[in-house]
């Protein structure tokens, strides 16, 4: 057994009080073994004047995106995805996809994310990333199945769920898997029906789209008589393994119906923000019971991958929300970017204490911008970015030490994705 001892600052404990301490954890198990004054450890990592942390949870992003940031901007979802982003997507191959999701690897590590959960296609190529990359992560591969004749929308959906079985607990245990039908009106209720019940059998949880437009409520509402979430749950897709992006447009019924049965829910404010998708009512479904966790979406819709950006956001959004600024409070933003995530996704993480994962970022508090600190769990939510991120740990191995990523060539990965990346908006156009 190796330890490595992050050393002289301050910990965020699991109830959000700060002390000072240090961390203590084992390498080979990838836990923590201890929190406050612990033995030296064989390996140091520097603490003074900064902050220890869960590591940031993203709990839904689509991370091979990177490719198209910037792409196209400013317009509401559905013209987007069809007129841009979609056929955009039609020319990503496996290896872009790959270059892609590394770029998105370097820059999650950098700004302090640990985990992350990923809808997409070429999911082999993700997993291989994620593990080289040392980050821990729930992918699946996205099903659409409308503009499918029956026998691709079949195949579509097969291959989701076979990726989920193949990949489950490779990188070691870091990475886990889901069934990802992309939403419910654009996967068909056949289809549905038969494959969610295929992923119970084999005891795999289901990641989807929900009520992020009034266009994936309305119809839904008109044709069925019920609500979205409703709709998902007659269709055996709200469970407490079950994890849904957006919940933008949700009624106090749905969140009551999503505590009962404690599946979460994954908010994504820039993104919501910058489509004009509305804004969802956080603190209501926080008041209800449901685990509330956030994500960036892909960086075509956010366009970054900066979780510390999405705490901000989610704070200020909710308070709008709820036209209530207490509403949202630093303390609930900070639980759900690093509880609320590692819960939505699985994961025995975010959180410091004895015998959990050792996934942690240590912040650094000396810049002017967090100065003065009165309170540590604010600056967090509203003063710090990604960028003051100093070293990032997962499962016990060190990510990045004093800003400069150790697993990951982020020269070479940056050269390689913008070259991929010129050569996709080539063949779209």
């Amino acid at each position: 057994m190796t330890t490595l001892r992050i050393a002289g600052g301050r910990v965020l404990h699991p109830d959000l009080s700060v002390s000072e301490a240090d961390v203590l954890v084992d390498q080979h198990s990838g836990e923590v073994l201890d929190v406050g004054e612990t033995e030296p450890g064989d390996e140091r990592l520097d603490a003074e004047e900064s902050l220890v942390m869960p590591g940031l949870v993203n709990a839904h992003c689509h991370a091979a995106m990177t490719l198209l940031r910037g792409y196209a901007d400013d317009k509401p979802l559905d013209a987007w995805l069809q007129e841009d982003i979609w056929p955009a997507e039609g020319e990503l191959t496996e290896g872009d996809v790959r270059a892609g999701a590394e770029l998105a690897l370097v820059e999650m590590i950098r700004t302090g994310t640990t985990a992350f959960a990923d809808m997409y296609f070429h999911v082999p190529e993700i997993a291989e990333a994620v593990e080289e990359a040392g980050v821990r992560a729930r992918l699946g591969h996205g099903v659409v199945t409308v503009g499918k004749d029956d026998g691709d929308a079949y195949r579509d959906n097969d291959e989701s769920i076979e990726v989920a079985r193949e990949y489950d607990g490779v990188a070691g245990g870091r990475v886990k898997t889901a069934y990802m039908p992309h939403s419910l009106t654009t996967v068909g209720e056949e289809y549905l029906r038969e494959f969610v019940g295929k992923a119970r059998e084999y005891d795999v949880p289901v990641h989807f789209h929900a009520n992020e437009t009034r266009d994936e409520v309305d119809p839904i509402v008109d044709e069925r008589g019920e609500r979205p979430i409703e709709y998902a749950d007659d269709l055996g897709m709200v469970t407490d393994e079950d994890f849904l992006a957006h919940g933008v447009h949700t009624d106090e019924t749905e969140h009551e119906l999503l505590a009962a049965r404690g599946a979460s829910v994954v908010h994504c404010p820039a993104s919501n923000m910058k489509l004009a998708s509305g804004m969802a009512p956080v603190q209501a479904m926080r008041d209800a019971g449901v685990n509330v966790a956030l994500g960036t979406d892909g960086a075509a819709s956010n366009n970054d991958l900066d979780l510390f950006d999405e705490l901000r956001d989610a704070a200020m959004l909710g308070k709008l929300a709820a036209d209530d600024a207490a509403a949202v409070p630093a303390e609930a933003a900070v639980e759900m970017a690093t509880a609320g995530g590692a819960e939505a996704l699985g994961f025995d993480s975010g959180r410091i204490e004895e015998g959990v994962n050792a996934d942690l970022a240590v912040v650094d508090f000396s810049a002017p911008h967090l100065t003065p600190v009165h309170d540590y769990v604010s600056h967090l939510a509203y003063a710090a970015t990604g960028g003051d991120v100093r070293h990032t740990v997962c499962d016990g191995e060190v990510l990045m030490r004093d800003r400069e990523v150790q697993t990951l060539d982020e020269a070479a990965i940056r050269e390689h994705a913008e070259s991929r990346a010129a050569a996709v908006a080539e063949r779209a156009e």
